[in-house]
């Protein structure tokens, strides 16, 4: 059931090569999987499927295997909060794919050993706090901390205890370092969104964040 049709015919021609498994191909829509055991997806529709199969009394929902680019930290967390059951990435052998559709169809998880350690490593580490967040992506919009503490609507001092706090969490040695670790774990990127301005403030025109 992946998104990418080239990636559908490759991961149907792998799995049909080895023989042992009983194949069909579906659209992404959750109702009328019930009878699989397990179900391959794009990061979207595995998250969608695991999140709306459930196990009844009677029967055991299908296991939903991810197969995707997206390695990053916060994704993989996101995939697995979800009840996702398999990690792989695209780049995987055909070995390690036939691997883990057997284990889901006995029941069991399968992560990728790059996935594994980032998952394990992730764990390791002190979540940021909403607020921390929010000065994170301001400090990555290049923002000063009176400029955060405009933007936020709360006073220097308690941006420098955030800063302070992130720096920490993510070991970093200065405010650019810890940009550059946040945007190697995946919690910040191009696509990230900023915070809101508080209510009833207007945003201010770019020529004045300049």
């Amino acid at each position: 059931m992946h998104a990418d049709a080239v990636m559908t015919a490759g991961l149907h021609a792998l799995l049909a090569e080895h023989g042992a498994f009983h194949l069909t191909l579906q659209d992404r829509q959750p109702h009328g999987q019930a009878h699989a055991r397990v179900i391959i997806a794009d990061y979207d529709s595995g998250i969608m499927l695991a999140r709306q199969l459930s196990p009844d009394r009677s029967s055991a929902a299908p296991r939903v295997l991810i197969v995707t680019q997206l390695d990053k930290e916060w994704q993989v967390r996101t995939a697995m909060d979800s009840g996702v059951h398999g990690y792989l990435l695209q780049g995987c052998s055909a070995e390690e794919l036939v691997r883990a559709v057997q284990q889901l169809g006995q029941g069991m998880r399968y992560l990728a050993e790059a996935v594994t350690r980032c998952v394990a490593d992730s764990l390791s580490r002190e979540s940021l706090t909403g607020r921390e967040t929010d000065v994170l992506l301001l400090l990555a919009r290049g923002c000063c901390n009176k400029s955060i503490a405009r933007e936020l609507g709360i006073g220097v001092g308690t941006v420098k205890t955030h800063v302070k706090g992130l720096m920490s969490k993510l070991d970093a040695t200065a405010r650019t370092h810890a940009v550059v670790v946040a945007a190697q774990r995946g919690l910040i990127g191009s696509g990230t969104r900023l915070p809101a301005p508080l209510p009833g403030r207007q945003p201010r025109p770019a020529a004045a964040m300049q």
